[in-house]
């Protein structure tokens, strides 16, 4: 069962990696580099929206959030778009994954908002 979840997680990378081909591929509609840019970053962040130590919540947005964009962003590609991104992701398997401090930092500035907003809401309520 093990190897079965590294060959999923081996997949969902590469297929990562093609939607980020597919990004910069001239033929993808706008709409669709929106949502690969908005899956891509989130991908790439260094830092998850959910903690990865945060037990089961932690993986949940690798595990669930990061394939369902890819499977929406897919039905909204031209097959022979996702076909090409998807050979060059294959024959570029290996390599090193860039980081996007920027959505790294929206996310970061996400947490800090929420962590403002519920210690602001406690001290109201412990009046």
């Amino acid at each position: 069962m093990l190897t079965e979840w590294k060959q999923r997680a081996k997949q969902l990378k590469r297929e990562i990696h093609a939607v980020y081909l597919a990004m910069k591929d001239p033929r993808t509609p706008w709409y669709a580099r929106a949502l690969a840019a908005v899956i891509v970053g989130y991908a790439f962040s260094p830092i998850d929206l959910i903690p990865d130590p945060i037990p089961v919540l932690g993986y949940l947005d690798d595990l669930v959030l990061l394939p369902l964009g890819v499977i929406l962003l897919v039905k909204m590609l031209p097959a022979e778009v996702m076909t090409d991104c998807r050979a060059k992701a294959a024959a570029a398997a290996g390599g090193k994954k860039p980081t996007n401090w920027i959505a790294g930092g929206i996310i970061v500035a996400i947490w800090a908002i929420l962590i403002y907003l519920t210690g602001r809401y406690l001290w109201q309520f412990l009046k």
